[in-house]
C-alpha cells in the first residue's frame, strides 16, 4: 500500500511541475505584472494543489518507510517528467539522458531492495 501512496506522490508532483511548465510557457518577459498573472492563473494554481496534496501523502509515505529508501525512490520523478517533457513539450532528450534515467532506476531498484 505504501508504495501505491509512493507512486501517487511521484505522479502529483510530476503532474504539478507540467502544469507550472504550462503556465510559464507564455511568458517572454519576467515582471511583476507577469508574475502575479502567473500566480493567479488556474495552471499555477493547480499545480500547486497538487503540491499540498503530495505533501500530505509524502507525510505519509515517511511515516512508513525509511527515508533512505523513500527519498531516493523519489527520483523516479525525474523520469517521469523526462517522457513527459518528451511527448508534451516536444523536447529533445539527448541519448546520454536516457544513459542517465537507466541508471536512476538501477540505483532505485538497489535501494529498494
Amino acid at each position: 500500500m505504501v508504495y501505491l501512496v509512493l507512486i501517487a506522490n511521484i505522479l502529483l508532483l510530476v503532474t504539478g511541475q507540467v502544469l507550472w511548465k504550462m503556465a510559464v510557457s507564455n511568458i517572454d518577459a519576467w515582471s511583476l505584472q507577469a508574475a502575479l498573472r502567473l500566480v493567479l492563473s488556474p495552471l499555477f494554481i493547480g499545480g500547486a494543489a497538487l503540491y499540498v496534496v503530495a505533501t500530505g501523502l509524502w507525510l505519509y509515505v515517511l511515516s512508513k518507510l525509511p527515508l533512505s529508501v523513500a527519498y531516493p525512490s523519489q527520483s523516479m520523478s525525474y523520469i517521469l517528467a523526462a517522457v513527459l517533457a518528451l511527448v508534451l513539450f516536444r523536447e529533445t532528450v539527448q541519448p546520454m539522458q536516457w544513459v542517465g534515467m537507466l541508471v536512476i532506476m538501477f540505483g532505485v531498484y538497489l535501494v529498494a531492495k
